[in-house]
């Protein structure tokens, strides 16, 4: 049998969630990301008594969320530590565990749900649907690749903008 764990992001944490009963997991990148006194008080704390772990995800794992927020379009809307995080479940999903992650944000819960992986929420409601995002011009209209790096229209010049696919 499978043993269930926590991969806990910054909104978790800031959310004061904690399991009692399962071992929570973290990365080192989330933990620089916490800045308010609270939950920095709140995370050493768990940290001293061994109720947070620090792991980090192997390296393929965070080049498969690399392709599938490519295919999704959340490239748009992650960061680096919002990509570890997910990696890190994946990772303990290959370590034979059952692991669900804590997040706020909607772009990593969009995310978890396209891999199969549970998610729970802290302070918000959470998402029921998988939504895909397209980048486009704002002046004509072209559609780009959720890779396209640029900012403006290699066309006409115009902003690119973000929206979600139909």
């Amino acid at each position: 049998m499978k043993d269930q764990v926590y991969v806990i992001d910054s909104s978790g944490i800031i959310g004061g969630f904690l399991s009692g009963k399962s071992p929570n997991f973290t990365t080192s990148q989330v933990i620089m990301e916490i800045k308010d006194l609270k939950s920095k008080i709140f995370l050493q704390s768990a940290l001293e008594e061994g109720r947070i772990i620090i792991k980090e995800p192997t390296q393929e794992d965070v080049n498969q969320v690399g392709k599938v927020i490519i295919e999704s379009g959340d490239i748009l809307r992650l960061s680096d530590v919002d990509k570890q995080v997910i990696a890190l479940a994946i990772t303990l999903k290959k370590d034979n565990r059952l692991p669900t992650v804590v997040t706020d944000d909607y772009s990593i819960q969009n995310v978890l749900k396209i891999m199969e992986i549970p998610f729970r929420s802290v302070l918000t409601r959470g998402i029921h649907d998988v939504v895909g995002w397209i980048k486009f011009c704002k002046g004509c209209k072209k559609i780009y690749p959720s890779d396209y790096s640029s900012t403006d229209c290699e066309i006409c010049g115009s902003p690119i903008s973000r929206k979600r696919k139909k």
